[in-house]
């Protein structure tokens, strides 16, 4: 049977896979896979702190709240490098000097 702790070290693992995406990565594409691994992490704790939880169904509530949250995330964030790409010609965060120009 799994338990609620190897539900909880899966969830630390994508966590610590997203911080190094973020830390590592200079494509802006990657820095937001990095922060949809974070929130996926995030979501998969809410799932199992919900699924050991006998009363009610709080866990699953907020995970489907935040899932909601995360496409919507996504959807502005694709929409932000879209418009960089097309001003600057790169994704790289680190060589756009300024936003409005």
């Amino acid at each position: 049977m799994i338990t609620l702790s190897n539900f909880l070290l899966i969830g630390a693992g994508l966590f610590c896979i997203g911080i190094y995406i973020i830390l590592s990565k200079r494509n802006a594409i990657q820095v937001l896979i990095g922060i949809e691994l974070i929130i996926n992490s995030a979501i998969l704790n809410l799932v199992a702190f919900g699924k050991y939880d006998k009363v009610n169904n709080a866990g699953q509530a907020f995970a489907l709240f935040g899932i909601v949250l995360a496409a919507a995330a996504v959807a502005v964030a694709l929409a932000i490098i879209l418009n960089v790409y097309r001003q600057y010609k790169t994704i790289d965060p680190t060589k756009v000097e300024k936003l409005k120009g």
